[in-house]
Formats: C-alpha cells, structure tokens, sequence
C-alpha cells in the first residue's frame, strides 16, 4: 500500500490514492498508522476518491480513528497531493469535503506546488451550527471556568467548531492541560477545537491549538482562520493576518462578505509502502 508523508506548517499526515486503490475501515487505518512509534506517524490520514459534484474528493480521518468534517492544513497538503500525483490536472481545484466543497488555488513552479491558497468559506457563529449547549444568539467572550481558572472563549464554525481564547501572554498557558478539558465540556455536544491566541499586533498573531481527535498540534489551518475571523470581530485584528503557529506562518485574509482564504506551504516529506492486513 503506498503513501506519501506529508506536513503543511507542522501538521502532518499521510495520503492514500484511493482513486487507483480501494482501501477498507478507514477509522482503523489512521489509529494505526498515526501511531508515532508503531506505525508511520501523523496528525490524520486522507484518502483521494472520485466525487460526483466537484474535481475530486478529500476523505479525512483524525489520528484516533474519528472522522473529521475539513481540515485547513491538510487539504493544502491534499492539493499538492492529488495535483503532484497528476490525479487532477488543475491549478484551480473544486474540492468535495465534509463541510462542502472548497476551492484551492495552487502556486506552481516547475510543476512542483509551492503554496496553496484555499477559499474556506465563511465562518458561522450560530451556536446551533457549531454546536454549542447555550442559549445565546453569539457566543463571544463567554466565560467558562476550566481547571479552576476562568477564561473567556468565542465559538466559530470553520468546517470544524473552534473555541477561540485570547491570552496576554501565550507562553503561560498550559495549552495541553485546558485544550483537553475544554475540548470535552458538556457544553460541546461534538467536542470542540481549542485555540489558545496571543494577539501581537493588527497584523499578527500567535497562536496554539488543541485539536479534536488529535490532540496538541504544531498547527490547524481552521483554527488560524477561526481566530483571525474572532479577533477581527472583536476589533483585534485587520482582515489581513499573519498567524505564527508552532510548525510555521499561515496567511489568512478576510474579503468581501467575510470570505475567508488561507494560504500556506505543502510540503511532501517523505513516500514509502506498507504491507496493509
């Protein structure tokens, strides 16, 4: 079974052809194979598939075997993927993926993709979308006690819900302590992503992220957004944002209507072949 590793700004995983190939228990495969000491090592696995209504399909699997909607890094990495391997012969993708179809726009040179800039969509704030367990029309700087410490969070919908957090200080939060509690309140019927932000100046932010289904990661491409679209809501920000995550820098831009579009590297760090049973 071959594969190919890959990483956008630190987020890692690892790519099957499930157009040449059929692949079976997807949910088991990405709890196998993201082990980092017994199998390959990754965040999530994502697998290409015909779709029906748009170039191709990206099926994405977090690393402990649930299924996830979108993901904002991987499918940068999904477009390298799928344009490198000459599954689809674009530079401008239509993308089916769980939270609807996405399009991404490939920086080419020499027939190898440098950048990826992906049209997200726009954010919902409806807490009956993300969902969120409180009767409120937004959820913005709502206070929570976690850990016996209270902090203020805002609720998004990105292809995934987000918690955003904004500190002053980002070194002196215990990122993997309150992500894993927050993550799992009773007030987030499907779990939450939680995005811990330091806001440097209008024009760049800090930040670091608990992902559901995966835990800590270096990065989350939907969370950069949801964070850029939060602090921009509430006066932070400009729409135009540098965010400096753990694995590297994403750019994001709000446009007209509050569209927003992510750009940020792909890289291919390694391909192999498993004996898959």
């Amino acid at each position: 079974m071959k594969f190919n590793k890959m990483q956008g700004a630190g987020n890692d995983f690892i790519l099957f052809d499930g157009i040449k190939n059929s692949y079976n228990d997807y949910s088991k495969m990405a709890k196998v194979l993201c082990d980092r000491r017994y199998g390959i090592g990754g965040d999530g696995i994502m697998i290409a598939e015909p779709s029906q209504i748009a170039d191709i399909k990206m099926v994405y699997y977090n690393s402990d075997g649930s299924m996830g909607e979108m993901c904002g890094n991987g499918i940068r990495c999904f477009s390298k993927f799928v344009y490198e391997e000459k599954l689809v012969d674009k530079k401008e993708l239509k993308i089916e993926t769980g939270d609807g179809i996405k399009i991404a726009y490939l920086n080419i040179e020499n027939e190898k993709v440098i950048d990826v800039t992906i049209f997200m969509g726009n954010a919902k704030l409806n807490p009956k979308e993300i969902p969120v367990a409180i009767e409120k029309e937004v959820i913005l700087n709502e206070k929570i006690k976690v850990l016996n410490k209270e902090l203020l969070f805002s609720a998004v919908l990105v292809g995934v819900p987000h918690a955003v957090i904004i500190c002053e200080d980002l070194e002196k939060i215990e990122a993997n302590n309150f992500g894993e509690e927050i993550e799992k309140m009773s007030i987030f019927p499907n779990k939450i992503n939680v995005n811990f932000i330091e806001v440097i100046d209008r024009s760049n932010i800090r930040i670091k992220t608990w992902e559901r289904g995966a835990g800590r990661t270096l990065a989350c491409g939907t969370g950069s957004c949801s964070s850029v679209f939060i602090a921009n809501l509430l006066g932070l920000v400009e729409k135009k944002v540098n965010v400096e995550t753990e694995g590297g820098i994403l750019k994001i831009q709000l446009k007209a209507n509050d569209e927003i579009f992510m750009t940020g590297m792909a890289e291919t760090t390694f391909k192999g072949e498993i004996i898959w049973e």
